[in-house]
């Protein structure tokens, strides 16, 4: 009788890998965005609130653009849409910081920061699909209803081109990502401080100011404004408005997609790399 030749060992599938790794982060995002909106009554308030503020802002800026019309290349209807689509952006983006960052430090606190590490999923990769799932939903219903309410109060400026709309859709997932490229460095210094608190408060005061959240970078003077157009923070506010807005088009827009890109892959590689040296030493808290 004839032994059966034993079966070759097949290789590994890089594809059927992939698509694996993609499912999970897929499914981690999906989950963010259900756990986000069961918080129906934050929501409903912060929503509330965004709309308030809005108001606030948008009629400011009428009296500002009344005294001073023109002023940083923007009309009346421009400046009122970029607060509208400023305070949309406002919590899906995180200007403020937050989502992911209070569940790391939590973990800090109680030491299953050391179980994260030990998953078989990449730390930086869960966190980043958790955001992504966090953005989306703030985005629903956070980031349309005060644009919708800015539209039926005040007079603003609608994209002309259809396709504006999915430049923007795509802008801000760029900032989105920008934006936890930011936060995730700011968590990071937790495996040092075993406290990210203070360097969140200076992270929030810049993030407000450099991102074009409580005045457009255009109106920044002089060298302040040159150097707020290249940082990071100009990709979370100002590009995305500029978007909106049609202020980018052709090279200009491949140019504030390109922006938003770079800075993006830098901070992921720089948060890569603070995670290598960070969890080569690693002390948690309580063991």
């Amino acid at each position: 009788m004839l032994n059966a030749a034993p079966a070759e060992a097949r290789p590994p599938d890089p594809g059927a890998a992939l698509a694996a790794s993609l499912g999970l982060y897929a499914a981690v995002a999906r989950g963010a965005f259900r756990r986000y909106s069961t918080y129906r009554a934050a929501t409903l308030a912060g929503t509330f609130t965004n709309t308030v503020f809005g108001i606030i802002l948008a009629s400011s800026f009428l009296a500002l653009w009344q005294a001073r019309p023109g002023l940083g290349g923007y009309d009346q209807s421009q400046a009122v849409t970029y607060i509208w689509v400023s305070q949309g952006l406002l919590v899906t983006v995180a200007v403020w910081g937050g989502g992911f960052q209070d569940d790391v430090q939590d973990r800090f606190r109680s030491g299953d920061i050391a179980v994260d590490l030990y998953r078989p999923v990449d730390f930086q990769g869960w966190w980043l699909a958790t955001d992504l799932g966090r953005a989306a939903f703030q985005l629903l219903i956070r980031g349309t209803v005060p644009m919708l309410v800015g539209a039926l109060v005040f007079r603003t400026r609608m994209p002309e081109q259809p396709l504006t709309w999915a430049f923007f859709l795509l802008s801000v997932l760029l900032a989105v990502v920008v934006s936890f490229g930011l936060r995730f460095l700011v968590s990071i210094t937790g495996f040092w401080l075993h406290d990210s608190e203070g360097v969140r408060s200076v992270m929030l005061v810049v993030s407000m100011f450099f991102s074009g959240m409580l005045l457009p970078i255009a109106l920044f003077p002089g060298w302040l404004g040159d150097l707020g157009r290249v940082l990071p923070w100009a990709a979370l506010v100002k590009v995305p408005t500029d978007v909106f807005l049609e202020r980018a088009n052709g090279s200009g827009l491949l140019g504030a997609f390109g922006f938003q890109l770079a800075w993006a892959v830098a901070l992921l590689a720089a948060g890569r790399g603070a995670q290598w040296l960070a969890t080569r030493r690693v002390v948690v808290q309580g063991g």
